[in-house]
């Protein structure tokens, strides 16, 4: 019941019981947690070379066979002799779509398929023939009935074939596959029915290409789980061509059918051919170290030889076929890319009114009440432009009003003035959409680690008279000594920067400081801004200090410094935090994993969801957000020093071994360890919803990978002499982290402990801390006010010339701070795409074929009880958000925080954790 349900594409987890397990059992560096997985006992694993019996039960009772010695030629004679069918029921995805070309090639191939162009399977054993010395195989089989199933409309169309394999064939291992139609499919799985030791799967889900393309069989293992040294001798030399295809030979031009993975630097940004204004430098290498990204191969530039041609939208760029997204999650990013699109067609209808500034808070509602075009009242003179029947034009004149129309961020929905109040200003920085730059601030008055030569003094310009009267009483000593002071603190990533941000036409920035009070409710309080810019002599004021207001004048300072901080903490977070730190870092991983462990490699097999869909997208990013006038470009205060200013992040502070969530903490002073804590560390600010929330995912992540690495692991030696893991890891370091290989602090990986720390980081990357930095994007940010990504004007001094006109109309002078109407409306449609989950989504505790991606059964019961804990932390999350007594989540008009709930419907819904860096 439960396979009839697996081959016809129904989940099974539900089926499962939910299992809990205990950490009792885990000493060494694991800290006991809420959840655990009970490790396995240590029983010996059943041997997956030795010979099984391939016929079926009742042939078995028909068979005699001696069992002395003597006898054992003569016994696999008689095998041999005998011959027996076994079935394979082979699951395809049909697309939902298909163009005329599709089509046509479809009807080709199902009338070829008629006349012998099949689509050919072999079967091979685990075992070697002792005669040729070489694996066996079963007959040639072609798949049953493509032609007469070719007009199934079905998304899952299931086929079979026939194999004829004797008695001795032992145990399937593998599967070639030729395809001799003209156009490829996608493989989901097939299953083997017919053998004694009962059904053998093989998850697939790969796009298979014709011969016609690509002439190598294709080669698919069953899901059971093989070490290096464990592979059985009939597939050792698959193994080893397998991952031989997958890593190409360095050289030439890609195609979109190959399945080739290997690095580059990021010299495909700029388009120096389009024009000098667009060339951009190069990022990896000594000048500017950056990780590496998947190779293309494209041919270089006519200006520049060490710069990589530009594939430009709509055009596809270049990732392995297997790494490209699916139908589902296509048509979900283009909506969001068509909504871009109508978007950019605007300007050029209206562009003098789209330059304009927003005159007040009223202009910026209107863009969710009545859309783009309602607003600006021309949306009936872009559809008269098209040569359409009226009736059509009627039609998209209705449908894009959804199009042109936003949806009101979250940020609105509780208070729609929240975001004005320096509580809601605070509590953004630790229960926000970039909750991971505060920090304990350890010596008072600051200090900066630039070079003073270059930069100019080190030491800051707040001092003890800015903030004594907002610490509650406290002497600044004494509130540094009860850990109650913190800080954002962008000066030393901005202040090299600003000198060439600040020549941009239309952006203005600082280097900021802003320092946090913990106030005895648990809350934090910002008590002082300092807004720094580049020392040009010692008659030029660099530094100056914004205190919280005390009148009219002073609140619009306030509030034009709270900006300026917003700004710069949108600029960190979008280019160091989300893109850097998971999109770009854990690209190499990604890139070395499918050329060093096999797909039958069991850290593969953990690692497989939690590297769907990156290469994509960040192929993706470097067509149209990182690239040279794109969006991050226009919408961000860097502009286009965004990029070198993340090389100089990677350069400066981006330590893989501070990458986890409790050494994060720990580093920016957040925590201190504690054994006697639940995770192994006490928070400085106990209400901190990212990391409360988080810590509980990590350790169920933590946890679920240290039962599966010790499943397979009993010992450091194994560790050490799995050589397809050394050679991923090393490959990751030295090649895809070329430029950082030489730092101390990469951990080793020797030891259980050094992999269980290793991958925990990695999956939580991809899957938590990639969730909490992206899916606030349009809820937070969508509202331009509360995250400004770019600033287009300094505060004014007394001494300034524009003093005046802003104390004439502050308000005015705060929106021409602010994005243009343009800027706003670009940027609110990339984050409103950003944020969105694809119907198609994988969430964390969930797999595709979940009870046969691997033919460990102990290890698919405890994957049931990691989701099984996964929906706990879920409920635990929902019950937090409901307690009074955690002000930063829950209060009146205080936003709950969703970011880390595992589950979410498709849309932007500001929650759930998908498995991987997938938008």
């Amino acid at each position: 019941m439960a396979l009839g349900k697996e081959i016809m594409g129904h989940p099974l987890i539900s089926e499962r019981p939910s299992l809990i397990f205990s950490a009792s059992h885990f000493k060494k560096k694991t800290h006991t947690t809420q959840f655990s997985v009970k490790p396995f006992d240590r029983r010996p694993r059943t041997s997956k070379s030795g010979v099984v019996s391939a016929i079926s039960e009742d042939l078995v009772k028909t068979l005699r066979f001696s069992t002395t010695t003597g006898d054992r030629k003569r016994e696999e004679e008689e095998k041999a002799a005998v011959k027996f069918k076994v079935r394979a029921v082979v699951t395809v995805r049909n697309k939902n779509k298909e163009d005329f070309k599709e089509t046509l090639v479809k009807h080709l191939d199902a009338f070829g398929d008629k006349i012998g162009r099949n689509i050919v399977l072999e079967l091979i054993s685990t075992e070697l023939d002792p005669k040729t010395n070489l694996p066996k195989k079963s007959n040639a089989a072609v798949l049953k009935d493509w032609s007469k199933k070719s007009k199934t409309k079905a998304e899952r169309v299931h086929y079979t074939a026939e194999f004829t394999v004797d008695a001795a064939f032992g145990t399937p291992g593998a599967i070639t596959i030729m395809n001799k139609h003209q156009k490829e499919f996608f493989l989901e799985c097939i299953t083997i029915e017919g053998f004694a030791l009962g059904p053998v799967h093989f998850p697939c889900n790969s796009w298979v290409q014709s011969q016609n393309d690509h002439p190598e069989k294709r080669i698919f293992f069953t899901n059971q789980p093989f070490l290096p040294s464990e592979t059985p001798e009939g597939l050792r030399k698959l193994r080893g061509k397998e991952l031989t295809s997958l890593r190409g030979d360095g050289t030439g031009v890609r195609k979109l059918s190959d399945r080739i993975y290997d690095f580059d630097v990021y010299n495909d940004l700029g388009n120096p051919d389009k024009s000098s204004e667009l060339a951009r430098p190069k990022l990896g290498g000594k000048e500017r170290p950056y990780p590496r990204r998947c190779r293309t191969g494209r041919q270089p530039t006519d200006t520049d030889k060490e710069a990589e041609s530009r594939v430009e939208k709509p055009l596809p760029m270049y990732v392995p076929r297997d790494e490209q997204f699916e139908e589902t999650k296509q048509d979900t990013f283009a909506a969001g890319r068509l909504k871009a699109v109508l978007h950019h067609l605007v300007p050029s209808l209206k562009a003098s009114i789209l330059a304009e500034d927003f005159s007040d808070f009223g202009e910026i509602d209107d863009l969710y009440k009545e859309g783009l075009l309602l607003k600006l009242g021309f949306q009936d003179e872009i559809f008269n432009k098209f040569p359409l029947p009226k009736g059509i034009v009627n039609t998209l004149q209705e449908s894009s009003k959804g199009l042109l129309k936003y949806d009101t961020p979250k940020i609105l929905s509780k208070d729609k003035n929240a975001w004005l109040r320096d509580d809601e200003f605070a509590r953004q920085a630790i229960a926000g959409i970039n909750p991971v730059n505060i920090e304990r601030v350890k010596t008072f008055p600051p200090v900066s680690n630039l070079d003073p030569k270059i930069y100019g003094p080190q030491h800051s310009a707040l001092t003890s008279d800015h903030i004594i009267g907002h610490l509650d009483g406290l002497s600044v000593q004494r509130a540094l000594e009860e850990n109650r002071l913190f800080m954002l603190d962008y000066h030393d990533i901005f202040l090299p920067f600003l000198d060439r941000i600040n020549s941009l036409d239309g952006r203005k920035a600082y280097a900021t400081r802003t320092i946090f009070f913990l106030t005895s409710l648990g809350t934090l309080k910002p008590v002082a801004i300092e807004l720094s810019l580049p020392s040009h002599g010692s008659k030029h004021r660099s530094k100056r200090v914004v205190t919280p207001p005390v009148d009219a004048t002073s609140n619009w300072v306030w509030q034009l410094a709270k900006a300026h901080v917003s700004s710069n903490d949108a600029g960190v977070h979008q280019l160091v935090n989300h893109w850097l730190r998971t999109h770009a870092c854990l690209e190499p991983f990604i890139i070395a994993a499918h050329r060093q462990l096999s797909a039958m490699h069991p850290i593969f097999k953990l690692l497989d969801p939690h590297m769907r869909y990156t290469l994509e997208i960040n192929a993706l990013a470097r067509q149209s957000l990182i690239s040279a006038d794109g969006v991050i470009e226009g919408g961000f205060t860097a502009g286009q020093y965004g990029l070198e200013m993340s090389s100089a992040a990677y350069k400066s502070s981006w330590r893989f071994d501070m990458e986890g969530l409790p050494a994060d903490l720990i580093r920016r002073g957040m925590a201190v360890p504690d054994p006697t804590q639940p995770h192994g560390l006490k928070l400085l600010v106990e209400d901190y919803p990212y990391a409360n929330d988080g810590l509980l995912i990590w350790s169920a992540i933590q946890t679920w990978v240290r039962t599966y690495v010790e499943r397979y692991y009993p010992n450091q030696n194994s560790i050490q002499r799995d050589t397809e893991l050394q050679s991923w890891y090393s490959e990751s370091i030295n090649v895809g982290h070329a430029d950082l290989r030489d730092a101390e602090w990469w951990p080793e990986l020797n030891t259980v402990d050094d992999l269980v720390s290793i991958l925990t980081t990695l999956v939580w990357l991809a899957s938590a801390q990639h969730a909490a930095l992206n899916f606030g994007q349009y809820p937070y940010g969508g509202y331009v006010p509360n995250r400004p990504p770019l600033m287009r004007r300094l505060i004014p001094d007394v001494s300034d010339p524009e003093y005046a006109s802003f104390i004439s109309d502050p308000e005015k002078f705060y929106f021409s701070s602010m994005p243009s109407l343009l800027q706003t409306s670009k940027f609110m449609a990339v984050v409103d795409t950003l944020s969105t989950h694809s119907p198609d989504e994988e969430y964390i505790g969930e797999r595709q074929q979940p009870s046969t991606w691997t033919g460990d059964a102990e290890i698919v019961d405890a994957f049931y009880g990691f989701a099984a804990e996964i929906g706990r932390i879920e409920k635990e999350i929902e019950k937090r958000n409901q307690d009074p007594d955690r002000r930063n989540r829950c209060g009146a008009g205080v936003l709950p925080y969703e970011l880390l709930v595992p589950s979410s419907e498709p849309g932007v819904t500001c929650r759930g954790v998908p498995n991987s860096v997938s938008i």
